[in-house]
């Protein structure tokens, strides 16, 4: 662990290199170290048709409820 300590930089560019990383303490292995993957382009659309919004998404909360929101008593 301690090793991981004074060479976080070059663990941390071994990873961006694809390489996987274990952490051990005492000699066990305790954590991994990956790269985040690219979760990639979300596709516009991909939702159509799946979802409904109400007709009235949109219109004002009544007095009580948005003071509620607000952390206010009405």
């Amino acid at each position: 662990m301690h090793e991981a300590k004074t060479t976080l930089s070059q663990l941390v560019e071994q990873v961006e290199n694809g390489e996987e990383v274990i952490l051990a303490r005492s000699g066990k292995p305790v954590a991994r170290v990956v790269a985040i993957r690219n979760a990639g382009r979300r596709a516009l659309g991909q939702w159509r048709g799946q979802v409904r919004m109400s007709d009235d998404f949109d219109a004002p909360l009544p007095d009580a409820e948005l003071a509620a929101w607000l952390g206010e008593q009405a």
